[in-house]
């Protein structure tokens, strides 16, 4: 077990997803200081030539405290103007942060198209390929102005969710690594909010029936992926030769200690992960192969 966690120190190319319950408080109202934190982390990692993709939440609820609303929207219209809110209120506040580190973001709007029109799929890997060689930090979200995917998650979507689109993002570009931050520790054997005596399975080699069955729902009001979503963000990201992180993102430093090969969280192997992690950093910058 330790030796699959030091290997992750090898990890050049990272996906973060960072949810909505990391980027908020208890009342909702967006948490500068932990957002601040989560840049400096990030920063750090690119000052070391790490390339760190961004997958972040949080649009539609800021936008939702932008405009006024008592509540979350509940209809599809509502979300998606409070969506465009959120959005520009949220990357104005990355940008700002990372200038203070000495860092440019760029902003990536996807929707699913990107993996199923070939075209658009290799014009999104080219641009992350550039904004990457270019030293700045891409921040993706789905575009849910457009694209009602996330907003009604139902079956047979291609995103649905933050944690699924990471996967998908992680995939396309090759990643080594994908960590998603939650309000969770880990994947547990069994769910911790009925089970006082359940265990975080640090390791996980194969997803099986009997896990899928103890995923649970989303576990705060804020945020719409739960360890159902995570599972299979976990399945994708796996398949395509990623490893995956599962922790808590309370503290924004998890981070770093995730990099460092600390026992935290649930680590998803990807297999053969040794051999897939050297022929993704072979492959990166290819054109993508036509389908």
């Amino acid at each position: 077990m330790k030796d699959y966690r030091l290997s992750l120190k090898k990890s050049k190319r990272i996906v973060v997803k960072i949810g909505t319950s990391n980027l908020t408080d208890e009342s909702g109202k967006i948490n500068l200081s932990r957002i601040g934190s989560f840049v400096k982390v990030i920063s750090n990692l690119t000052d070391q030539n790490k390339e760190v993709i961004l997958v972040t939440s949080g649009a539609i609820g800021i936008g939702t405290i932008k405009l006024g609303y008592k509540e979350r929207p509940k209809t599809i219209s509502g979300k998606q103007a409070a969506a465009a809110v959120g959005q520009c209120e949220l990357m104005h506040i990355y940008s700002k942060y990372f200038e203070k580190q000495g860092h440019i973001i760029g902003q990536m709007l996807l929707t699913k198209d990107v993996v199923e029109n070939r075209v658009a799929k290799k014009n999104v890997i080219n641009a992350f390929e550039t904004l990457l060689k270019e030293g700045s930090i891409p921040i993706v979200n789905e575009n849910d102005t457009v694209s009602v995917d996330e907003i009604e998650y139902g079956e047979k979507k291609v995103f649905g969710d933050n944690d699924t689109l990471s996967a998908i993002v992680a995939s396309l570009i090759k990643a080594d690594l994908l960590i998603i931050l939650s309000d969770v520790d880990g994947f547990y054997d069994s769910d911790p909010r009925h089970n006082l005596n359940a265990k975080i399975i640090p390791i996980i080699k194969k997803i099986t029936p009997k896990m899928e069955k103890s995923a649970g729902d989303a576990g705060t009001n804020s945020g719409t992926g739960g360890m159902t979503t995570k599972l299979s963000a976990a399945k994708i990201a796996n398949s395509a030769g990623v490893n995956m992180i599962l922790a808590n993102g309370s503290d924004p430093k998890v981070i770093a200690s995730i990099l460092a090969g600390e026992d935290i969280g649930s680590l998803f192997i990807s297999t053969p992960s040794a051999l897939q992690v050297e022929a993704n950093r072979n492959n990166r910058g290819r054109s993508p192969h036509r389908s």
